[in-house]
């Protein structure tokens, strides 16, 4: 079936197209030769670039927005008691799930590489994405992050697509197919969403059994790697493919690569970070599958520069960095102080902002043990996204578990402590996948910093 025979014509609006995955997917349309059109509650980088691109959005929800569409797309963050959604189930305009229009869209090609896990999988994908651009395979990425070079969409040809597979409402089992599953790591996370870890492991294992080939993390402790499982590694001796040899210089990783014990190449990563190294691993072991050449899996590798909030340094002021990181689970932050910890000549700051209240109040105690760690701590007001107020996982509710923290409601807040504790050669290092990191360029500016844009540290 054609995308326009599934979506009842070629007018299309998003619901919620503000979130990264969703304005990759408005992209995707719009090259596509759709009409796309879109609202949010609030203007960010992605909808700024949408407007660029042509694609009409409107700041707030109107009902009248859906007027002469002929299908909505919908983000799992969007209530059912939407206006939008309410006017097109009256007047009987079809609505899909974002997860529905990406399946559909992975029809369209000859094979399809998904990468899934708790952690990684924005940095595995886009350093696959880069090794297909070096091969000269015609290929599109959809990412749930903005590449500093690809973006958070990339379209080359349709012999290939490379996607992430989110685990949140079991969202990876919907593919309709999948040519090469990676399966990067698996830790405690949507556990509102699951009965227990084992639902989740089992969760990624059927995931990994549906598709042709897969592609799984051998060091991590919780995989049981299905029969036809290739597997990665560092620690793991007997993996297909093992890094060793590694040498770090400034936080980033050269390492060479060995294929099933036998030497493939060397491997120089431009980003910081020992935990690339397996994400580099997993996405080599997909374009291996996929039949690639060594020269250009090296060449796409040493050509990923970064995506934005991983780790991104974001401005300057009174001497001090301000480095933005999307960490929002207890495994990202330990990894993620542990960097900053190297990068700082003096003092470290952190502002933590919590994902959803369910996420804080599930993993409440990893969470305390993970940020008790961090000196100069400050909380910071959760970042709500689809869910109501929950007392139990607050922001607040976290402040009040870790010893000398701080808890701060507002930018205002911030900038005050910020200004009176923070001085040259001190790094700030902001926590989060809400808006912490528009908060923080906000207060980057009104302490009177020096911005800098789209650059990693």
């Amino acid at each position: 079936m054609s995308l326009k025979s599934f979506l009842g014509g070629k007018k299309i609006h998003f619901v919620g197209i503000g979130g990264v995955s969703m304005s990759s997917l408005a992209k995707y349309l719009q090259n596509e030769g759709f009409s796309v059109s879109g609202s949010d509650v609030a203007m960010n980088e992605e909808i700024a670039a949408l407007e660029e691109a042509g694609v009409r959005v409107r700041i707030g929800h109107d009902p009248s927005a859906v007027i002469g569409a002929d299908a909505i797309i919908r983000t799992d963050a969007v209530q059912d008691g939407n206006v939008e959604l309410a006017e097109a189930a009256k007047r009987g305009i079809p609505c899909f799930s974002r997860m529905e229009l990406l399946g559909e869209i992975t029809q369209n090609f000859t094979s399809v590489i998904a990468f899934a896990g708790s952690h990684g999988k924005t940095s595995a994908t886009s350093m696959c994405a880069h090794i297909f651009l070096k091969s000269g395979v015609r290929f599109t990425a959809h990412i749930g992050g903005r590449d500093l070079l690809l973006d958070n969409f990339y379209a080359a040809g349709k012999e290939f697509f490379i996607t992430e597979a989110c685990e949140y409402r079991k969202n990876l089992l919907r593919f309709p197919r999948v040519s090469v599953a990676v399966w990067l790591n698996c830790d405690k996370d949507h556990m509102e969403c699951y009965r227990d870890e084992e639902e989740l492991r089992e969760t990624f294992r059927l995931f990994c059994a549906r598709a042709r080939r897969c592609v799984v993390n051998a060091d991590d402790r919780g995989i049981r790697p299905p029969e036809n499982a290739l597997t990665f590694g560092i620690a793991s001796e007997n993996c297909d493919y093992r890094a060793v040899s590694l040498k770090e210089s400034g936080e980033k990783y050269a390492f060479t690569v060995l294929e099933r014990g036998e030497r493939l190449c060397r491997v120089r990563l431009r980003v910081p970070g020992r935990f690339h190294v397996e994400n580099a691993l997993a996405a080599l072991a997909a374009a291996r599958c996929c039949g690639l050449d060594v020269g250009s899996i090296v060449r796409g590798l040493q050509s990923f520069t970064g995506v934005r909030r991983r780790f991104e340094k974001t401005g300057v002021f009174a001497g001090a960095e301000s480095i933005c990181d999307y960490a929002h689970h207890p495994a990202e932050i330990r990894r993620t102080l542990a960097l900053a910890r190297r990068r700082a000549k003096g003092r470290l700051f952190v502002v933590f902002q919590p994902h959803t209240y369910s996420r804080t109040r599930f993993l409440m105690d990893d969470f305390v043990r993970a940020l008790s760690a961090a000196e100069n701590l400050v909380v910071f007001k959760t970042y709500a996204a689809r869910e109501k107020f929950d007392r139990e996982g607050s922001a607040y509710a976290l402040h009040e578990r870790i010893k000398n923290s701080l808890y701060a409601e507002s930018v205002r807040e911030l900038e005050a402590y910020i200004k009176k504790s923070v001085r040259s050669g001190d790094v700030v290092l902001f926590l989060g996948a809400g808006d912490i990191y528009y908060l923080a360029g906000r207060l980057l500016v009104g302490l009177g910093g020096k911005p800098i844009s789209g650059r990693k540290g």
